[in-house]
């Protein structure tokens, strides 16, 4: 039993035995397969079916190949077999992107250069964003790990980036003045000094969901829905189609959905799938 005010979504045995509404690859994908979908899959098989450059977006929260369960037991790789692992399903991401299309991938310190050395064969990298996560115990004998990581690269040079939709509010330190008088740069309102600037590489206004926010769920690797939604703002647009092929709780579909664009998803496991599928299907 949870307490009143514990939000988290969780599914249990009886759940997971009972729920009919699987949706399932078809043999061979078109257009309409990919939109609004979420699909119960193996993401290396699946990737391969949908058909190239076909996604506008794709956000991409892998697991980190440090001994987390995420339904199958606690797996660990050796390091050159996650990194063929990853470096097919980057590559296979490189394939179904548009020209015009940006992928995003989460991760951690310990893989970070390896996903940029992979992403540097597909893509143009443009940045490496750095986000503060607050999240996890300290170590007697290292730094706490307070932070993730998660580069953006693109197909080329051509890409959506939408500067306003994530520019961020600053108070004025130095209010300065034109010749006129008039502000250089800066707005007030009811007293407040402040500027929109623009948005920089390091995050540190973003929580990692807790047990009394309702987008908080059981999967151990749950990102905060305003960390992806900063992404999609930035690099989609309305009715564009984000992927997300380790869709996990289904934060990617969810806020994609929120900001009216198209989503699709590929979950492995069952339990998660479902929690995927109820997030969707409140989310209006």
């Amino acid at each position: 039993m949870k307490s009143a005010r514990n939000k988290t979504i969780y599914i249990n045995p009886t759940e997971i035995k009972s729920f009919q509404d699987f949706e399932l690859l078809p043999k061979e994908i078109n257009a309409r397969d990919l939109q609004n979908k979420i699909y119960l899959t193996n993401s290396i098989i699946a990737l391969a079916k949908i058909p190239s450059g076909s996604i506008d977006l794709i956000v991409a929260d892998p697991p980190y190949n440090i001994n987390k369960n995420f339904g199958r037991g606690s797996i660990k790789l050796p390091e050159a077999d996650f990194r063929d692992w990853c470096d097919n399903w980057i590559e296979q991401c490189a394939r179904i992107l548009k020209p015009t299309g940006s992928i995003y991938i989460c991760i951690d310190w310990v893989s970070s250069g390896m996903i940029q050395n992979i992403l540097s064969k597909y893509f143009f990298v443009r940045n490496r964003i750095t986000w503060k996560r607050e999240k996890g115990r300290g170590s007697k004998n290292n730094w706490k790990n307070n932070m993730e990581d998660i580069w953006f690269a693109t197909k080329s040079d051509n890409y959506t980036f939408n500067l306003d939709a994530v520019k961020e509010k600053k108070k004025v330190l130095a209010p300065y003045v034109d010749k006129f008088g008039e502000a250089k740069d800066w707005t007030e309102k009811n007293g407040e000094k402040f500027r929109m600037t623009h948005p920089s590489n390091i995050w540190v206004d973003q929580v990692v969901p807790f047990w009394s926010m309702p987008e908080n769920t059981e999967h151990p690797t749950q990102k905060p829905e305003k960390l992806i939604e900063r992404i999609i703002l930035a690099s989609s647009d309305e009715k564009d189609l984000v992927f997300d092929p380790f869709l996990g709780s289904g934060t990617t579909a969810v806020v994609a959905k929120k900001l009216g664009r198209k989503y699709c998803g590929f979950e492995i496991e069952k339990k998660f799938y479902i929690i995927a599928w109820k997030r969707l299907k409140k989310t209006v």
